[in-house]
């Protein structure tokens, strides 16, 4: 073969190369979710789980949780939407005891309460003293609360919390993981609604497989 040949062989080699580099780029650059490995088990027996990150001083996750609500009402028996409290920093502890203590006493009908009581009537709620405080002008037992607030059950969750957090690599809120295997985010999507759409997508994937 002669050289003016084999150089232009070798330059379409290149080329293609670099386009394939370039698509590959482009795609990462316009990636809206990841995917975990390995993925993450399950902690629900026989559910596939659907973890919503979040945080009570995030105004993003009070915006996005009717979303994550309303789409959890269309979902089949098999699929299970569990919220998980991040801490970020030590002082985000509390807020996480907050959660769980409302869903250990079945008040999580506060949820939401809390979210417009920090967002919309900035309330100072960042401090045992101060959540049992607003805790007992929602009709919460003062004794009950602090309870169940400083209980082994309530602790063994925020660490559970915060294992799931460093395994799904949680950077920011609201933050949704999709059957151990997926995650997707606003920050990675358009809008709260696209990101719902997104999360969509990856379960019926996960469904299908």
């Amino acid at each position: 073969m002669q050289l003016n040949q084999l150089l232009s062989r070798a330059f379409s080699i290149l080329a293609l190369s670099a386009a394939g580099l370039l698509a590959a780029s482009a795609s990462a650059q316009t990636q809206n979710y990841i995917e975990l490995t390995p993925p993450q088990p399950s902690d629900t027996a026989g559910k596939v789980e659907v973890l919503e990150f979040f945080a009570y001083t995030c105004p993003h996750c009070k915006t996005m949780e009717p979303l994550v609500a309303n789409w959890a009402k269309t979902l089949p028996d098999n699929v299970v939407v569990r919220p998980v409290p991040v801490a970020f920093n030590a002082s985000m502890a509390d807020l996480q005891r907050m959660y769980y203590t409302l869903e250990s006493l079945d008040r999580l009908d506060l949820h939401n309460a809390f979210f417009r009581a920090i967002h919309d009537e900035r309330k100072r709620l960042f401090d045992a003293k101060a959540m049992a405080a607003w805790a007992a002008e929602q009709g919460i037992d003062n004794q009950t609360f602090e309870g169940v607030f400083k209980s082994f059950g309530v602790n063994t969750k925020v660490s559970r919390a915060n294992e799931l957090a460093k395994a799904y690599k949680v950077e920011g809120t609201p933050t949704l993981a999709i059957g151990g295997r997926y995650v997707t985010s606003p920050s990675m999507n358009s809008s709260y609604e696209a990101t719902i759409t997104q999360a969509q997508a990856l379960l019926d994937r996960v469904l299908k497989n």
